[in-house]
């Protein structure tokens, strides 16, 4: 495992987390993380010639941690500029809403790791990993 990669990659996460407190609005959000998401299943699939589902599982995973940590640590002025969330929080969640935003930020860490970890994948299966003979050509083990 590349943890060098992944934690160097993992800062577009706490980028995330913190731009989503203060300027990132809701609509725009999800266009940013796809820009994120293929720009690390390419580096992972650069860099990594084995293990790159799991590199993209553990890679979202830590993205999960970042944003749901900085969400917490700002928990009001996150609400604040994110309406929808406070309204859906708020509204017949048997657990505090903390809790509810640590449980959701964990499950949606798993799932965008599983999503990186297969577009990394097929980043990997897309791109050119030998020469003309055959030698591996740009990629770490």
């Amino acid at each position: 495992m590349n943890w060098k990669l992944i934690f160097q990659l993992s800062l577009f996460g706490l980028f995330m987390g913190v731009a989503t407190v203060y300027f990132i609005p809701f609509s725009v959000e999800p266009f940013c993380w796809l820009a994120i998401f293929v720009f690390s299943a390419y580096m992972i699939a650069r860099e990594c010639r084995s293990g790159r589902f799991l590199h993209g599982l553990f890679l979202g995973l830590a993205n999960g941690v970042w944003v749901t940590g900085m969400h917490l640590l700002r928990y009001w002025p996150y609400l604040t500029r994110h309406p929808q969330e406070h309204e859906m929080l708020a509204k017949g969640i048997p657990f505090h809403p903390r809790m509810t935003l640590a449980l959701f930020g964990a499950v949606s860490g798993l799932v965008s790791g599983i999503v990186l970890g297969l577009l990394a994948l097929l980043a990997g299966k897309l791109m050119k990993t030998t020469d003309d003979r055959g030698n591996p050509i740009g990629q770490r083990a």
